[in-house]
């Protein structure tokens, strides 16, 4: 699963963030704004039941019955009253009115006392009314008004809703600010990555733009600093390596110019050798040895010529379909047949079946012949050389083992490169050109020493065509 990205990162714990504020905002808010309106709507009506029973004390201590009906209709038309009720000492309703409003209802008693009306009913008598001096005896009637609390209910839940409704509002606000703010500071690691990303496939010219943000921006020039540093550091690599394969093609080329120094110096010194005994007397029947000598050496250097002329340029690959098993056997017959001088025993397990294969059937002939002749001359001129083969689903696979003095370990991983060689007249270009066709046919081919004696030659190539880059003189390994 994807992990999410920084920018849906920072987008959630803002909301999260935000909502939970305003949760606990609203909820706290709420709380308090409904107390305060409640407790103002409470007090409001306690403050009417105090003055209800202030104004009722002078009715309630003369039994003015009509007065008191009065005070409570007066009353009673307060909004959200719905009932005021007055009572002296002993309960008796003195007088009553109500009025039918929707509920839900609450209710406030509030004691009647005269310990402040012996001055109001001194100067409504003429003379005090007298007063009861106990304490618990002050109390001469009870008000009861019933209030409804729907409107101020209505009000509150419009609040709440209101206020719910602007919450929600500003924290969407503020999501879409955040997510603007969010973006900005995404982006342009946004744009960071996908530009390392076309750099890593190849677009060394790429740069950053420096953002508007000074933290992005250090960020994008550090970034186009580090791509400035790696294309001086490629260009002087690159430098270095042409410089290198240049010095290695001279050193090749001088260690060829020595190679072909040597190996032409022995053959023409033979040759001169010759010349001067048939110059001191031609009539000699013997002579004829030293015209062997002649045709010898310079099939020698003309074998050497070739050689170089092969691995040094060889021909362009013309691929085509072949069955590579055929191949084979028509290369080991050839060969067999051309080789009269040694008494070598060919053992073949190359299967009847067609292995059909894209290759050069002109190199790889040739490849193999270097092979062969590889194998010949390491059985010091007898012995048996095995040839297997076997067609796979993707590639062809052929061994070439002989039973011969096998190659010395030091040289099994030099055994491929140029002017490697363990014979005397060798000029150790022939496995190298064959590791040249084998690399060019996309395959793979490597020597191990067998366990009982001799050599193995492995050759893997695909049978399937695909793009090779042509034989290269510098590709070989060194």
């Amino acid at each position: 699963m994807k992990s999410p990205g920084i920018h849906l990162r920072f987008l959630v714990t803002a909301l999260i963030t935000i909502s939970l504020t305003a949760f606990i905002l609203g909820y706290v808010g709420m709380r308090l704004f409904h107390g305060f309106v409640q407790n103002q709507f409470d007090e409001r009506f306690q403050f009417l039941a105090r003055y209800l029973a202030l104004n009722s004390e002078l009715g309630i201590l003369i039994d003015q019955r009509s007065m008191l009906d009065q005070l409570a209709n007066n009353l009673l038309a307060e909004g959200d009253m719905a009932k005021v009720a007055i009572f002296n000492a002993s309960g008796d309703r003195l007088a009553e009115a109500a009025k039918e409003i929707p509920g839900p209802y609450a209710a406030i008693r509030e004691s009647v006392r005269v310990k402040a009306a012996s001055d109001e009913s001194q100067a409504f008598f003429g003379q005090a009314v007298p007063l009861p001096s106990d304490e618990k005896l002050d109390i001469i009637g009870e008000v009861e008004i019933v209030y409804s609390t729907s409107q101020v209910n209505r009000l509150l839940k419009t609040i709440t809703f209101w206020y719910l409704w602007l919450a929600a509002g500003l924290a969407a606000f503020s999501l879409v600010v955040f997510y603007f703010i969010s973006r900005s500071l995404v982006s342009p690691l946004t744009r960071l990555a996908q530009t390392a990303r076309q750099v890593g496939a190849g677009d060394l010219d790429l740069r950053m733009m420096p953002g508007n943000i000074p933290e992005t921006r250090e960020v994008s020039l550090a970034f186009n600093a580090m791509l400035d540093s790696l294309e001086r550091g490629r260009l002087a690599v690159e430098a270095a390596q042409q410089e290198m394969v240049r010095q290695n093609l001279l050193a090749e080329m001088g260690k060829f110019s020595m190679m072909i120094a040597h190996e032409i110096k022995n053959p023409l010194s033979i040759i001169k050798s010759s010349f001067d005994m048939l110059k001191k007397d031609p009539t000699q029947p013997d002579n004829v040895i030293f015209f062997q000598y002649i045709e010898e050496e310079i099939q020698r250097i003309n074998g050497l010529i070739e050689d170089f002329l092969s691995f040094a340029k060889p021909a362009k690959p013309s691929f085509r379909v072949v069955d590579a098993n055929s191949m084979l056997k028509d290369c080991v017959d050839r060969f067999g047949r051309m080789d009269t001088t040694h008494q070598i025993e060919f053992e073949t397990h190359i299967p009847d079946t067609s292995c059909l294969s894209y290759l050069d059937p002109d190199l790889f002939r040739r490849a193999i012949d270097n092979i062969l002749k590889n194998a010949v001359e390491a059985c010091k001129e007898q012995g048996v050389i095995t040839i297997d083969a076997a067609c796979m689903t993707e590639s062809w696979r052929v061994e070439i083992a002989d039973d011969g003095c096998g190659i010395q370990e030091n040289m099994l991983d030099k055994i491929f490169n140029p002017f490697v060689t363990t014979r005397a007249k060798g000029t150790g270009l022939g496995l190298a050109y064959t590791s040249q066709v084998v690399q060019g046919h996309g395959g793979s081919i490597r020597v191990e020493n067998r366990f009982q004696k001799g050599a193995r030659f492995i050759i893997e190539i695909p049978r399937e065509p695909k793009q090779f880059d042509l034989f290269d003189l510098n590709s070989v390994k060194e």
